[in-house]
């Protein structure tokens, strides 16, 4: 623990040093800030229900961090941690630890809200910062917990969109550089202790494509894009976005066209008869251009339609194939009484 002190310490004081050399604020004063969000990030430790079906790719028993962003214990973590969950326990800076529940989950952001169901003492919520205030370059403050809470430092290094092979899209993502392992719900700061982003992924190489430079680093969700969204995930427990059709498959662009890389079981596209290996080359007869295009097509599609279509190629011949119109937010797993 002491080797642990020690570390945090000098962290603190390069991060303060840091923030003096860029701003008139004192070492101090950037210390005590960094002190205060580094008390209100929690581990987050949660169970799937039975037989959900994310517990075939993220696991039954689930670990990551969690922020405190609301004075009546209400949580920021990356909506992973908690999709398909019943259990969910926080362990606080201090080791204190409190059961907790789920209140929203957002697909289209990833964000994941959960509340103590126990006041939480002694912890001031975090204020929310701007990821388009800081500079590529500029140090940041990376916070995750686990045996006890660390800090460390990093860089941001772009903010550029980014697009998932699971069905999911930014217009905004920070990269930052170097990566941290435990990024599940990390905790981004700036060095006024302030949260810019949630820890979404490791990525062997955060770079833009035009880069020659190749980095390893993390992807981070902006917390500016839960301000819209946060009346309607408190109310309803999801986004504005969340109600969307889906096709359950994880696609990749390829020789400049997209290929189905799964298919997720019980999904419409299984039920349709797609499988991995084929080429999608148009929905509802438009050419598609990338993954993120196709994606929003299918997004902008209405709930009330019936069907729609996906030209695909298997090797042998092109073909359409007609799926049904299914809104995700329907197919996902809620504990009993929710």
């Amino acid at each position: 623990m002491k080797r642990w002190f020690f570390i945090r310490c000098a962290i603190l004081l390069g991060c303060a040093s840091a923030l003096y050399a860029q701003t008139a604020t004192s070492p101090e004063q950037t210390r005590q800030l960094l002190e205060r969000a580094q008390n209100a990030v929690v581990l987050v430790s949660s169970r799937a229900i039975e037989d959900a079906p994310s517990a075939r790719t993220l696991g039954r028993e689930r670990q990551g961090t969690g922020v405190v962003i609301g004075s009546d214990g209400l949580i920021l973590t990356i909506g992973y941690l908690i999709l398909e969950t019943e259990q969910i326990e926080i362990r606080t800076h201090q080791q204190k630890t409190y059961p907790a529940h789920v209140v929203a989950y957002d697909q289209a952001t990833g964000f994941g809200l959960i509340k103590s169901l126990v006041p939480l003492s002694g912890i001031v919520p975090v204020q929310m910062g701007q990821s388009k205030d800081q500079k590529i370059d500029e140090m940041l403050v990376v916070a995750t917990a686990g045996e006890t809470t660390l800090l460390g430092p990093t860089k941001l290094k772009d903010i550029r969109p980014f697009t998932g092979y699971w069905e999911y899209h930014l217009d905004r993502a920070i990269y930052t550089n170097p990566p941290v392992a435990d990024h599940s719900g990390a905790g981004l700061f700036n060095l006024k202790g302030e949260l810019v982003g949630v820890g979404s992924l490791f990525m062997q190489d955060i770079m833009p494509e035009h880069n020659p430079e190749s980095l390893a680093g993390n992807m981070y969700v902006p917390t500016d894009l839960l301000a819209p969204i946060l009346k309607e995930m408190l109310q309803n427990g999801m986004g504005p976005q969340s109600r969307r059709p889906w096709l359950g498959i994880n696609a990749v662009e390829r020789q400049g066209r997209i290929q189905i890389v799964r298919v997720t079981p019980e999904s419409p596209a299984q039920k349709a008869g797609l499988r991995a290996g084929q080429w999608v080359l148009a929905l509802e007869g438009r050419p598609i251009e990338n993954l993120a295009t196709f994606y929003k097509q299918v997004w902008a599609l209405p709930l009330n339609s019936s069907i729609f279509r996906v030209t695909i190629f298997d090797g042998r011949e092109i073909r359409q194939i007609p799926l049904p119109v299914v809104d995700r937010s329907a197919t996902i797993k809620k504990p009993t009484g929710i």
